[in-house]
């Protein structure tokens, strides 16, 4: 079992409470973990990539989900104040609660689009970045994954738009499951929460040696998670299409390893290619892999090369 070495709450001043805990040497080189999701939570089983002789790591589970309250699962719980800049904001108070100057951020699928979108606001505050299964959940990412995958995926596809018929020729299918999340009804969210997570583990599956994630069996795990990701996911994670694109050329100084798994066709390696080729000094490294699994070692190689580079 990985014990952490410290754990606490953040307190937001907008009534957030944002579960931390960190590992490793705490005189290490600092680094910061940005989970998926949105609304996975921050497991320890990230602390596997790192040495933790050498580094001084913060995992925390991003507002609404895992350990930190209100729990989105809840349709009660106002995700307005659950945004992207909210999450940089947290971010940034975690940071100066660490007293970290600056810090490695690896960041894994969300988390890649967060990290982006952390480090173009903060660009002083990252020293290297490690971005594995990478997004930027743009409106065309979102379309892909929701509609056109359906083309992959024809009959999960069907039962997925089967609760929003209205939206199945056009329109916004996160947005109307968001909608089905928030029903007053929870026989209606608990069905909603369902399909969308069967949905989840389906366009991800095409990767030899698959297996259903078993923490969709959890009903609480999956109304927070479906509620989170159809909320962001609904609203381009409140960036413009291509803002996170341009905004790389502005992390040249930012030593950045991009990997991606050559069967994660959810999200298709044409996004961290073109991220790459507006990158200068960014490394893309295509492996055969799918979403997530089968990618940690070049992962865990990257960080273990930073690993020499001392913060500031």
């Amino acid at each position: 079992m990985i014990v952490p070495r410290e754990s606490g709450i953040l307190a937001t001043d907008d009534g957030q409470r944002i579960y931390w805990e960190t590992h490793g040497n705490p005189v290490g080189k600092s680094a910061v973990v940005l989970h998926g999701g949105p609304g996975s939570g921050a497991g320890t089983g990230w602390t596997t990539y790192f040495d933790l002789e050498r580094y001084n790591v913060l995992l925390f589970d991003q507002r609404g989900c895992g350990r930190s309250t209100p729990s989105a699962g809840d349709p009660q719980t106002d995700l307005r104040l659950n945004t992207t800049d909210h999450l940089i904001r947290d971010i940034e108070a975690l940071r100066a609660l660490c007293g970290a100057e600056e810090w490695l951020v690896l960041g894994g699928s969300w988390g890649t689009t967060l990290a982006l979108a952390y480090a173009q606001a903060h660009p002083d505050r990252v020293s290297e970045l490690v971005l594995f299964s990478v997004t930027t959940t743009t409106n065309d990412e979102v379309d892909w994954v929701t509609r056109q995958m359906g083309r992959v995926f024809p009959e999960q596809w069907e039962r997925l738009m089967a609760l929003v018929p209205a939206v199945r020729d056009a329109g916004d299918i996160p947005a109307a499951y968001a909608e089905l999340l928030a029903d007053p009804d929870v026989r209606i969210r608990g069905e909603a929460a369902r399909r969308w997570c069967e949905w989840e583990d389906t366009h991800i599956s095409l990767a030899p040696g698959h297996r259903p994630d078993p923490r969709y069996r959890d009903p609480e795990f999956r109304a927070t998670f479906a509620r989170l990701v159809t909320h962001y996911w609904s609203h381009a994670a409140w960036r413009a299409d291509d803002e996170l694109l341009a905004g790389v050329e502005s992390l040249s100084n930012v030593p950045t390893v991009l990997v991606h798994g050559r069967y994660d066709i959810s999200s298709p390696a044409a996004v961290p290619y073109r991220l790459h080729a507006r990158w200068p000094g960014s490394e893309l490294h295509l492996v055969d892999a799918g979403h997530g699994a089968g990618l940690g070692d070049p992962v865990t190689a990257a960080i273990s090369r930073f690993a020499a580079r001392k913060n500031d």
